[in-house]
This record gives C-alpha cells, structure tokens and sequence, in this order.
C-alpha cells in the first residue's frame, strides 16, 4: 500500500494546476464577452441617440412649407468650405454640380418665420439625451422624377464630429402640394 501512494504523489496538485487553467481560460473568455458586449451597447446607444436626432431635424422639414424648406445663404456658403460636409455622397453625387433633372434648393438670406434655426442651417453641433456631441448634416436638392412633380430631397445625416462616422441617414421628398 505504501508503494500505492508514493506513486500518486503529486498527482492532486497536477489536478489543481490544470483545474486553475481551464478557469483562468474561462474566465477570460467571459471578461472579453462582457467587454464585447459593453461596446456594442455604447454603440447602439450613439446610434439611436443620433436616430432620434435625425427623426428630429426631418420632422422640421415635415412641418415646414415647402417654400420654406431653404438653406439661409451664410450657413449655406460656409457649409460649402467645409470639407467634412463636401466630403458626403450625397454632395458629391447631387449637388456639388447637379445632374439634370436635380438642381440646387434656392438659399435665402433669413430663415423663413416660423422655421426653427436648424432648419435653415445645413450643419450644426447638437447634444444628444446621452449628453454626447454630434454633427448634425442637412443636404437640400430639387429633383424631378419621371412625369412627376420638383420635389425637393432631403437627406440628414447623423456624425461623430470628432472622426465624422455616420451613425443615422435619413432621405424624404417632399412635394409642391405641401404649401408654399
């Protein structure tokens, strides 16, 4: 019997080391699902915080007239000469030089009354509800589908300012009928 137990000994602490290693593997694998998971959610919070913006600066333009869904001519030019703005698909395909049918939405020099600032401005910085910064970018054209009505387009964009990641784009039309 003696002979028995020389020959085991040790054999529990081998039990314990491997026992410890595959806990440790464990438990890691759990700490980068958490911290997996804690990025997802500050991403997914940034997204609906800036979709909320977006649905907000669009339902500007849904209770505007259509006369007055315009860019005030100051905000527009230096909206122009800014690179992040310019950079957009958006600009580039439709109104950096429009392709006919589309042409630039006219830009006036006050904001029309009854038209909240934002409205007439075609970027800006805004606080979310998560008390995060955002950029705020409006892109305004006309265009003209086949044997329809100019509608004027309108397409808002949600970005980081600091690496200008789009995080919400939203495009509605918005025809004659809706007042002038």
């Amino acid at each position: 019997m003696h002979l028995r137990a020389k020959e085991e000994s040790g054999f529990g602490l081998l039990e314990l080391l491997i026992a410890m290693v595959m806990l440790n593997v464990a438990i890691l694998a759990l700490v980068s699902a958490f911290s997996s998971s804690s990025i997802a959610l500050v991403r997914a919070s940034r997204i609906a915080t800036a979709t909320t913006l977006a649905h907000s600066q669009m339902e500007i333009y849904r209770g505007a007239k259509y006369a007055d869904i315009v860019f005030v001519t100051s905000e527009w030019s230096a909206a122009k000469g800014d690179s992040a703005y310019t950079s957009d698909t958006v600009y580039s395909n439709y109104m950096a030089s429009p392709p006919v049918p589309k042409r630039l939405v006219t830009d006036l020099p006050t904001c029309p009354t009854g038209v909240p600032t934002n409205g007439c401005d075609p970027s800006f910085p805004a606080t979310g509800a998560d008390h995060l910064s955002y950029r705020v970018d409006t892109y305004l054209y006309y265009d003209t589908p086949t044997n329809g009505n100019e509608l004027k387009t309108v397409t808002v964009v949600v970005r980081d300012p600091t690496s200008l990641k789009s995080y919400a784009r939203f495009t509605s039309t918005f025809d004659p009928s809706t007042g002038t």
